[in-house]
């Protein structure tokens, strides 16, 4: 009896035992997404009060400065405005290392930027100039993420055999403006990495579902088992094998090095005025938090990760369409189609009578099998061009017209 109520006691203690601190996750982005932050736009003073912040969590933490000048910041050119057409400015990346006198370094990032006062394009907001866009879930979630996972291998009493760099982005919204500026004047050789991964949006897993989507399976060999062991009930988790999207994650695998892009859903407050910490699901990013560190444990002492090139195929990576819809895809459903998750308002879709649900499983002659060949079918149409659309509504089949 006492054994099996040792066994007992020792599974729910493991099960029930988290690695990261809910509490220090609710601070960082509370305080991130504050409206003293004015939305942490590439550049301002908002963002630099973020940057501020992160700086002084790393050096609580202790992290080794890695960035210019033996200091925290990477100081990089960026334009603002839509497409970058906007006026020259200066942003920084945040950069921590932890020295395990390790050959490798596994990265870790999140881009710590976001939308502003919406004027420089990428709201979905029907009419979103000078409102604040907090971005409580894009991106200061994976922020939060990033400082806690920095805090628990840091203070880890048994060393990994990899080193750590830790970056938050600028720029992201832009254009991945942080990212790419560091892998092109990267810190450290990065011939030496062995994987990346992207913490973008993780603070709103669906209490329903549960359902984590990764993409970036494809970019290496062990990627889709490792994630298969870690998968289950309670944290399932739907891959995507492309290395490619619109996230930082894209200008590591460019430079041919192994990444995972971790991602808790689209939803409605997406890119929107409205995407605020109340609505922040910090129980659900504690448990994903927690399965990258098992994730980073069952890969520890294993060799240099070999990179895969993939089809380039995930979560629309082309932000230059001449048209759009103005809908938030569903990135986790496994239906036939593209499920929407949000309609913005004044925008073609809302106008045509597309609502949070439907499925689009063809425009005009184009059938919609999933995001790529809604992607592909936005390339097709031109601004003022009417096209019909069809959505699979419940068991309907419902036709509606689309005015670009």
């Amino acid at each position: 009896m006492k054994i099996i109520l040792f066994v007992a006691f020792v599974f729910i203690t493991t099960k029930t035992f988290s690695q990261i601190q809910e509490p220090n996750i609710r601070k960082h982005i509370r305080v991130l997404a504050n409206d003293s932050l004015m939305g942490r736009g590439t550049g301002s003073s908002g963002e630099k009060m973020a940057a501020l912040y992160i700086e002084h969590e790393f050096k609580k933490i202790k992290l080794k400065p890695n960035g210019d000048n033996k200091i925290f910041f990477q100081s990089f050119p960026f334009k603002s405005g839509v497409h970058g057409m906007g006026q020259e400015g200066t942003a920084r990346n945040l950069i921590g290392f932890i020295d395990n006198k390790a050959e490798n370094t596994i990265i870790i990032g999140a881009h710590y930027d976001h939308l502003g006062l919406g004027n420089d394009g990428g709201s979905l907001d029907a009419n979103p100039q000078n409102k604040i866009h907090n971005g409580a879930d894009d991106n200061a979630s994976g922020t939060a993420g990033l400082i806690e996972l920095a805090r628990y291998f840091q203070k880890n009493k048994t060393k990994e055999k990899n080193n750590f760099l830790f970056i938050c982005f600028s720029g992201e919204e832009l254009g991945l403006f942080g990212s790419k500026y560091f892998t092109e004047h990267s810190t450290i050789d990065l011939n030496h990495v062995n994987f990346m991964i992207n913490l973008d949006m993780i603070g709103r897993l669906d209490p329903t579902t549960h359902r984590l989507a990764v993409s970036g399976s494809g970019t290496s060999a062990v990627w889709e088992t490792q994630l298969k062991s870690l998968s289950t009930d309670n944290l399932p988790i739907k891959t995507d094998s492309s290395g490619m999207g619109p996230s930082d994650h894209t200008s590591f695998y460019l430079k041919n090095i192994p990444v995972l892009h971790f991602f808790t859903g689209s939803h409605s407050d997406y890119h929107k005025p409205s995407d605020d910490s109340d609505k922040i699901n910090y129980a659900g990013e504690v448990d994903v938090l927690d399965l990258i560190i098992r994730l980073v444990n069952q890969l520890d002492g294993q060799p240099k990760l070999t990179f895969l090139a993939t089809k380039n195929k995930s979560m629309g990576l082309n932000r230059s369409f001449k048209v759009t819809m103005g809908i938030m895809p569903n990135y986790t459903s496994d239906v036939d189609g593209l499920q929407v998750d949000g309609v913005s308002e004044g925008r073609p879709a809302q106008k045509a009578g597309v609502k949070t649900g439907d499925i689009i499983i063809q425009m005009g002659e184009l059938t919609i099998k999933d995001i790529q060949g809604y992607m592909e079918a936005l390339g097709k149409f031109e601004k003022g061009q009417t096209v019909p659309v069809k959505v699979k509504r419940g068991n309907e089949i419902v036709t509606l017209s689309v005015t670009f």
